[in-house]
């Protein structure tokens, strides 16, 4: 490097603010007015003269290292998602400014801001850990309106403390890592990945959850309620979607990100078991599933096993979404392609798969044997966070995968 060119970056560096390593504790002012704020915390550290922050969210660490810092502004961009922040330094132990959805047409933008030096997530003092919430709840959201719908609750405390961990079980995937603590009977649970920006709120009686509330950015909200049921569980996932017709076979054509059209009748796919993945890089859900079927198909692909993803991305601009899917691939080092289908939307592709009866999450899963027969047509996704449910799916899907593969 020329001395000059050594000189300017090194000024450049002097000359910006610094900020304090060590961990920080960020908020989100979801509704300024209501003063409903969602606190995460991350640590900053310098790694080969650069920042990087890590997101925390109970058991998960989300490294940011697409971090720019020019004189007092630090801004910086999540990996996967199509979000970002960008902040002015205060001090060394400050930021403040906005984080950025661009997968969002309105109200993309949300205030934030972080000082540095407090591990606490809420700035409550802990409850007694009376296990209040632990264990499994039969959860209602939106309760007595058209829009009901069930989940499974599922709440730990850490090291018999005040402090709770947990997560949700849809039908259509599942809330990630939620992190948050009891205090006075109340509680409070959040998570911050770049696309989910979830808040929690619960209160109860002693026995029921009877009076919660669910933020998700700054434009939902909605109530929800609970009561201890082990037993309780959702309707199957390998029954909300299905083939129209059994007897058909299916097919799609589209684009890689490479501009390389892919058919399933192309020999690469013939007399291979495949895995068709349809997803979006916007979709948390899909993101854990994506960092599975990665490992997956490098463990099974020499044995005949093949992986499509099937992309419906939240932009019209091909060139934007080829970025994002390429920032996908390139997290969790994917081999498998994943194609463009140009559509957006759950109605759309439904009608660029017209051999489903519908498409109703992202990610949805479909297996086929050597033959192109579907096995099976998986909605949602129950990822790591979820423990048990995604441990016992992993092995039912690598179990079918292994018998699909052993036959001739």
């Amino acid at each position: 490097m020329k001395p000059f060119v050594l000189f300017l970056l090194l000024t450049s560096f002097i000359c910006s603010a610094q900020l304090k390593s060590g961990i920080w504790r960020g908020v989100l002012f979801l509704n300024p007015n209501e003063r409903t704020e969602l606190p995460f915390n991350f640590e900053i550290k310098t790694v080969k003269g650069k920042y990087q922050l890590i997101i925390h969210n109970a058991q998960e660490r989300i490294v940011v290292n697409e971090t720019i810092l020019k004189k007092d502004s630090f801004n910086f961009k999540m990996p996967v998602f199509d979000t970002e922040f960008k902040t002015k330094i205060i001090g060394d132990s400050i930021l403040t400014g906005v984080w950025i959805n661009h997968t969002k047409k309105e109200n993309k933008t949300i205030a934030f801001t972080a000082k540095y030096g407090n591990s606490m997530r809420f700035l409550y003092v802990p409850g007694k850990p009376d296990k209040l919430y632990e264990g499994k709840w039969e959860v209602t959201f939106s309760p007595g309106s058209a829009d009901s719908s069930k989940a499974i609750g599922l709440f730990k405390h850490k090291n018999e403390s005040a402090y709770v961990d947990g997560t949700f079980l849809t039908e259509t995937g599942d809330y990630r890592y939620l992190e948050g603590m009891i205090h006075n009977g109340m509680m409070y649970l959040s998570c911050f990945d770049g696309s989910h920006a979830f808040l929690f709120v619960a209160e109860n009686n002693g026995e029921d959850i009877n009076k919660a509330d669910f933020y998700s950015g700054s434009t939902w909200h909605e109530s929800w309620m609970g009561k201890r049921n082990d037993s309780f569980k959702l309707q199957n996932p390998e029954s909300l979607t299905y083939l129209k017709d059994s007897t058909k076979k299916i097919n799609f054509s589209f684009y890689n990100i490479k501009d390389q059209k892919i058919s399933l009748d192309d020999a690469k796919f013939k007399d291979k078991v495949v895995i068709i993945q349809v997803m979006g890089s916007w979709c948390p859900n899909c993101m854990d599933e994506s960092a599975y079927l990665s490992e997956v198909y490098k463990k099974y692909n020499k044995k005949g096993l093949e992986i499509i993803a099937l992309a419906y991305e939240r932009t019209a601009d091909k060139e934007r979404a080829k970025t994002n899917l390429t920032r996908l691939t390139k997290r969790f080092d994917i081999g498998y392609d994943i194609l463009l289908t140009g559509f957006t939307g759950k109605e759309k592709a439904s009608e660029s798969l017209p051999f489903l009866n519908k498409v109703m999450a992202f990610p949805t899963t479909i297996i086929l044997d050597k033959q192109h027969k579907v096995k099976t047509v998986y909605t949602g996704f129950s990822g790591p966070a979820t423990g048990k449910a995604y441990e016992d799916y992993t092995q039912k899907t690598e179990e079918l995968i292994s018998e699909l593969l052993s036959r001739k």
